[in-house]
């Protein structure tokens, strides 16, 4: 049997089940997450790989950019807003490689984890809270 394959999700698809996993964070989370912004890109770009250290563009799946809230004062008033950048193409390589895990949930990982940042939660933190949203 010959299996058809569709094409592969857009940024749009990707992004929509970011946004469905926003929905489900409970709400103490959800009222704290103020401005911060959305973005899926294909790839990250070369200048980010570089501060991370990163040499494939494959290696990162997102990013948080911006202060903790556990580090955020008055001195920081003006700061560019915090951004959680979801990187579709290495997201889609892990989806493929791992076959053990949906797209919803990975992406809902890869999210959570960079919203982790965001709250300046630890790993084990992230855990339970991805298990909350999942």
């Amino acid at each position: 049997m010959i299996r058809t394959f569709a094409k592969a999700p857009t940024a749009q698809e990707i992004e929509a089940i970011a946004r469905q996993t926003l929905a489900r964070l409970p709400a103490a989370f959800a009222e704290q997450l103020g401005n911060l912004s959305l973005a899926i890109e294909d790839f990250a770009d070369d200048a980010l790989l570089d501060d991370l250290g990163i040499e494939s563009a494959y290696g990162l799946t997102g990013v948080y950019e911006g202060i903790p809230l556990t580090e955020q004062s008055i001195d920081h008033s003006g700061t560019m807003p915090e951004r959680v950048r979801l990187f579709r193409l290495p997201i889609l390589l892990e989806w493929c490689e791992r076959g053990d895990v949906s797209l919803e949930d990975l992406v809902a990982h890869v999210l959570i984890h960079e919203i982790g940042h965001h709250f300046g939660l630890s790993d084990a933190d992230m855990h339970a809270l991805e298990e909350q949203v999942l």
